[in-house]
């Protein structure tokens, strides 16, 4: 069973770096960017923030399809009822065009205002409006593109997913930096929207042909009306989830924009490094809602659980790994976004709270690993209650009582002045991450999602 996950966690993993790669390189002409229009380094760098977490909530919204399109095509596919599997696929693309074409419309409208309720700088601001306007613009393309290859990665192919985002990224980093000499700082966010047009005609065009087991009909665009509201069943609290964490996410960044331009550019690049962890963690999420989803159409629930836990041990030991590497290489991987003698106290602010979060690498996994082997089972309610007891109740009241220290928790001498208010974040993330962590193992190891219908 350890080399089934590790088959299709692999692909998923490569996925995941070639996703890094994208953010990595753009972070890095961000940050060797020079200015020509008066305005600092901190400012684009805090802009890159901002427009990075929003991209990021903007992209979750794709889980109102791809959550149940994985589940049910799993559950199908464990089942032999190839004919009800091809329907979902059907029925995710209408979903995928019809929520795409809205959140396009959505957040396009909504997006300045936005922006400016998130407390950035004025210099700021306006650079990550017009930096994230790209990428609203062209969001149909990647919610289509993520809803077909979680449609394959149910049906046990993760491989493909592999090939196209591979396409994706090739792509982005010359458009990107096309764009970039073409438009300047912008053109990083149309270099990385197009790319995402490229994936979606080269996700339609493998279902088109059919792919391990799945093909798109010409009827894709009809209405089924069962197999829409049990998609919906199972995603839709996912979406909640994933969109509570979101706007959380958003909330704890407006605190910390509250710190300045530095403190944001310094959590930007933090975050950024983190992912290493975080997506290596995502592709042993993706094969358990594969291998749970698919034992359990199956009727065997008990290698259902073991295809989980065993997820779990494979992907906490490299988020493990990648923790070791945070603490011991913070400072170089800093200073290769902040090359300039004027970033020093990003690079300063930064490496602590890089340091920190490599200590609750573990916890994360339990987060991701069993959030993803959770709803391969369609059980969705549960982790969205928890989201919000951890977020809600940890992590938003902790930042606002230690961003300001008021009970010097943060040692006299430890940190730069002007530090201890990231700092203090980080911490009210890292008890929020321990107390998640500690959930999820509890739901997983108690069972009861084994005995949810889909």
């Amino acid at each position: 069973m350890w080399l089934l996950v590790l088959m299709l966690a692999a692909p998923v993993l490569g996925q995941q770096v070639l996703r890094l790669a994208v953010g990595l390189f753009d972070q890095y002409l961000a940050g060797n960017h020079t200015p020509d229009d008066g305005r600092s380094h901190e400012a684009y760098q805090a802009a890159q923030t901002t427009a990075n977490y929003l991209a990021w909530f903007i992209a979750s919204s794709t889980a109102l399809v791809s959550t149940g399109a994985t589940a049910l095509v799993a559950r199908f596919v464990g089942a032999g009822n190839s004919a009800s599997a091809n329907r979902v696929v059907d029925q995710s693309m209408f979903l995928a065009v019809v929520f795409g074409v809205a959140l396009t419309a959505i957040c396009t409208l909504v997006l300045p205002g936005t922006v400016n309720l998130l407390g950035m700088k004025p210099d700021a601001a306006g650079i990550a409006i017009d930096f994230l306007l790209p990428i609203c613009l062209l969001l149909t393309f990647q919610v289509i593109e993520s809803a077909g290859i979680a449609c394959l990665v149910g049906a046990g192919d993760t491989r493909t997913g592999l090939w196209v985002l591979g396409i994706v990224t090739l792509s982005n980093m010359p458009l990107a930096l096309l764009f970039y000499y073409l438009l300047g700082f912008t053109g990083i966010a149309v270099g990385t929207a197009l790319s995402h047009v490229i994936g979606t005609v080269l996700v339609l065009r493998i279902l088109a042909r059919g792919r391990a087991g799945l093909k798109l009909t010409k009827g894709c665009l009809r209405p089924d009306r069962p197999m829409l509201v049990r998609l919906l069943r199972v995603s839709i609290p996912a979406s909640i989830d994933t969109l509570s964490i979101g706007i959380c996410q958003l909330w704890f960044l407006g605190l910390i924009n509250e710190l300045g331009n530095v403190a944001t550019a310094a959590h930007g690049i933090a975050l950024r490094w983190e992912a290493l962890g975080y997506l290596s963690g995502q592709a042993f999420a993706t094969a358990a809602a594969a291998m749970v989803g698919q034992n359990l159409g199956a009727g065997d629930p008990e290698r259902a659980a073991r295809s989980g836990w065993l997820s779990f041990a494979l992907g906490g030991s490299i988020m493990t790994f990648m923790g070791a590497v945070f603490f011991l290489l913070a400072r170089p991987m800093f200073e290769l976004f902040c090359p300039a003698p004027e970033q020093q106290p990003i690079v300063e602010m930064g490496v602590p709270v890089l340091r920190l979060v490599a200590f609750a690498m573990p916890f994360l996994s339990s987060i991701i690993i069993l959030t993803g082997a959770l709803r391969g089972a369609g059980d969705t309610s549960l982790p969205m209650l928890i989201t919000w007891v951890g977020f809600l109740g940890i992590r938003i009241p902790l930042a606002y009582i230690l961003i300001f220290d008021e009970f010097g928790l943060v040692p006299k001498g430890y940190l730069p002045e002007g530090a201890a208010g990231l700092f203090g974040a980080w911490l009210a993330m890292f008890a929020d991450i321990l107390v998640r962590g500690a959930c999820f193992l509890l739901r997983f190891g108690t069972g009861g999602w084994k005995r949810i219908s889909v």
